[in-house]
């Protein structure tokens, strides 16, 4: 009866035992079960802890840490800027939908068995998954730089001079490189701070007209009573300037003036040579080098015979020009002393009866004339285009014009335009000025300067019917061409 009594006490014993062991188990589960039922340990959501949490407190959590306004700066200046500006949501159902799944994704004993035995988890994130609007952050963007960009100051002419004031450089948002920072920015927990990229903007050239008022006020400035007539276009965009001015007064330049051509009229002969010829030879060479650069009267009258039609060549010059449009330009004889007159030529010009500089008649043009033809050989030479491989086509060539191009190169007068230009600028020219009985009436210089600032095309005639004295007045061409050349090369800041 004794041991009996003893198997009875042991076996209560370890039934006690089972028991205790079992609740304690089913405690555990329970425990393991809640917990399980929250996100697991150590989980993150886009860098937010959230580990043992519910999907609401998640939620909430991750909404609120990245509700936080970032801070930009506009050289140092902060600015806060809410996550609301550039319409970031964030996509935090996909985000707990992820964190549910590695909830759910391992067998359930596996995890009670670490639980019990106090294995933790590998901590785990679910990375961000956000959208912003491009569009609205660049409109924010936008308004902060309409609030605080500095815009540059254009260069001004300094009054009673050629020169220019140096312009000062302003300052803009790069807003392209902006946005992927503020981007950055709102989908970072740790680096909600961006120095915005600033941009230094160059001051821009002033308007034409203040280059066209400047020129003028050099004119009067310079106290020539006379008629002066300029046209300039720029080369790279095309824009024009065309006046004339006596005595205080803008004179009508529709049509143009008329002005004696003298050997300005070279450059018409020039480009009919090389339009009448298919290959030059070498005569035919030297005497364009003699033309042009020593401006031989008899090396034209040579010229024209040898490539055009003899006794016809100025007739053939004229008709060339009035193709190529420009109806103010004629040559009506030889230059050769005796020379007949051809043709009388009447044209919009010199028909004018309001202003008259006594051009004469064998040989005629206007400064937008030969600013024009001038643009043709540039954009030739340049390109293979313009007027004139357009109106006779496999007649002038490329190559033709750029060898027109350094011919007027060579014609190195160091008065005039190119008195106003800094020494070692090109400039293709030709000049040319009117004497009676040793007395200048007409002064011209026709070119195009190529400088480091943008190529352009400058024509100047002077005119005065009693004298145009050579220094103040080849002075006043050269402080023209001078003003101009400023505008193009502006001070540096």
């Amino acid at each position: 009866m004794k041991n009996r009594g003893s198997f009875s006490a042991l076996r209560l014993f370890s039934i006690f035992f089972i028991l205790l062991a079992l609740v304690l188990t089913v405690f555990q589960l329970i425990r393991f079960s809640r917990m399980r039922a929250n996100l697991p340990a150590g989980l993150q959501i886009a860098g937010v802890p959230v580990g043992g949490t519910d999907r609401q407190t998640a939620s909430q959590r991750v909404l609120q840490a990245y509700s936080h306004p970032i801070e930009i700066r506009y050289n140092g200046a902060p600015v806060q800027m809410t996550p609301n500006d550039a319409d970031f949501q964030l996509n935090i159902d996909n985000m707990l939908a992820i964190a549910e799944s590695q909830r759910t994704q391992n067998n359930f004993w596996a995890e009670f068995w670490d639980f019990l035995w106090r294995r933790s988890s590998v901590p785990y994130d679910v990375p961000l998954s956000a959208t912003s609007s491009e569009a609205r952050l660049r409109n924010y963007l936008d308004e902060i730089s309409k609030r605080y960009d500095e815009p540059p100051i254009p260069a001004q002419p300094q009054p009673g001079t050629v020169y220019f004031q140096p312009g000062r450089s302003g300052t803009s948002v790069d807003i392209d490189s902006s946005v992927l920072l503020i981007e950055n920015a709102l989908n970072s927990l740790s680096n909600r701070v961006v120095d915005l990229p600033i941009k230094q903007t160059k001051p821009s050239r002033p308007p034409f007209k203040n280059l066209e008022i400047l020129l003028q006020q050099t004119i009067k400035v310079s106290g020539f009573d006379g008629l002066v007539s300029v046209y300039l276009l720029d080369l790279q965009n095309a824009q024009e300037m065309h006046f004339a001015y006596q005595s205080g007064e803008l004179l009508p330049v529709n049509p143009d003036i008329a002005f004696t051509a003298s050997s300005i009229i070279k450059i018409p002969i020039m480009v009919s040579v090389y339009k009448s010829i298919n290959n030059a030879d070498e005569e035919t060479l030297k005497l364009m080098e003699d033309m042009v650069d020593r401006s031989g009267n008899e090396a034209a009258d040579w010229l024209m015979d040898r490539t055009m039609d003899k006794g016809f060549g100025p007739l053939i010059v004229s008709e060339i020009m009035e193709k190529l449009g420009l109806d103010n330009t004629f040559l009506a004889g030889y230059f050769s002393l005796g020379s007949p007159i051809l043709q009388a030529f009447s044209t919009p010009s010199n028909q004018r009866t309001d202003i008259n500089t006594d051009p004469d008649p064998y040989s005629q043009t206007t400064t937008s004339d030969m600013g024009m033809l001038l643009v043709d050989i540039y954009q030739c030479a340049e390109t293979g285009g313009g007027a004139l491989t357009a109106i006779y086509p496999g007649e002038i060539t490329q190559a033709e014009c750029k060898e027109m191009i350094e011919y007027l190169i060579k014609n190195s007068l160091p008065s005039l335009l190119t008195a106003g230009l800094p020494d070692g600028t090109e400039i293709a020219h030709k000049h040319g000025w009117v004497s009676n009985n040793g007395i200048i009436n007409t002064v011209g210089d026709a070119g195009i300067i190529f400088s480091p600032g943008g190529d352009y095309a400058l024509v100047v005639f002077l005119h005065h019917p009693d004298q145009v004295v050579w220094e103040p007045a080849s002075t006043l061409v050269a402080q023209l061409s001078q003003a101009v050349y400023n505008y193009y090369n502006l001070p540096s800041q």
